[in-house]
């Protein structure tokens, strides 16, 4: 059975992972993010991060499960940000919210807070699903390696730590 220090850095692997795959579909297929996009990408990050540090350190019984605690909590906040991103391309046209301004604009000329609460309830580049696979878009995907990666935070969290030898 792996040791979580080895469940972490296949965690912080996949995250690498998927982040690369993502700047592949932005710089080589030229598929522009939308403000939802980097928010998940910022998860993922996040994710990612937390999953290196347990990797890098080894940490004991206790570190393990602030560890993994640390990597559910990114985990969810991700889950939350695709999950409402798969429920705006699920939308009828007639009901997808016009296109807002870029995040770029909202960062220079609102305050983070306002700023936030606009990009979080989407707008229709948002709601575009320019890239499938096996019938599902990016938001779909990126929801499913959320409740994957979550689901090996849980597993962490809930291990039953070795016997001391």
């Amino acid at each position: 059975m792996p040791s979580p220090r080895q469940w972490f850095a296949l965690g912080a692997a996949a995250c690498a992972g998927l982040l690369g795959f993502g700047y592949y579909l932005q710089f080589v297929q030229n598929l522009e993010p939308c403000p939802l996009c980097i928010l998940q990408r910022l998860a993922f990050m996040a994710l990612g991060l937390s999953f290196l540090i347990g990797a890098l350190i080894g940490p004991g019984r206790i570190g393990t499960r602030s560890v993994a605690g640390m990597g559910l909590l990114f985990a969810d906040l991700g889950a939350a940000i695709a999950g409402r991103q798969v429920w705006l391309q699920s939308l009828p046209v007639d009901q997808v919210p016009a296109c807002g301004p870029g995040l770029d604009y909202m960062i220079e000329n609102f305050p983070l807070l306002k700023t936030l609460s606009m990009v979080l309830r989407g707008s229709g580049e948002c709601a575009e699903n320019a890239w499938q696979l096996l019938g599902l878009g990016i938001a779909a995907w990126a929801l499913v390696w959320f409740a994957l990666l979550g689901a090996l935070s849980i597993y962490l969290l809930l291990r039953p730590g070795r016997p001391a030898a």
